[in-house]
């Protein structure tokens, strides 16, 4: 995952995956941080953290 913020903005950057049953098996999971991931970005000194899950239904 890349991650970046210009002009106030945060801009986030992952790979797709294969669409792969989602723990639950109600979606199905096409990218994801597995949990919250530490970034390299920082407001006021401190890192970002993200945690992103996109999916579809299927």
């Amino acid at each position: 995952m890349k991650v970046e913020i210009k002009d106030n903005k945060l801009y986030i950057e992952i790979d797709l995956q294969t669409p792969t049953p989602s723990t639950s098996g109600k979606t199905l999971v096409v990218a994801s941080t597995r949990g919250n991931t530490v970034t390299a970005a920082m407001i006021d000194g401190k890192p970002v953290t993200i945690g992103l899950n996109a999916y579809i239904k299927p």
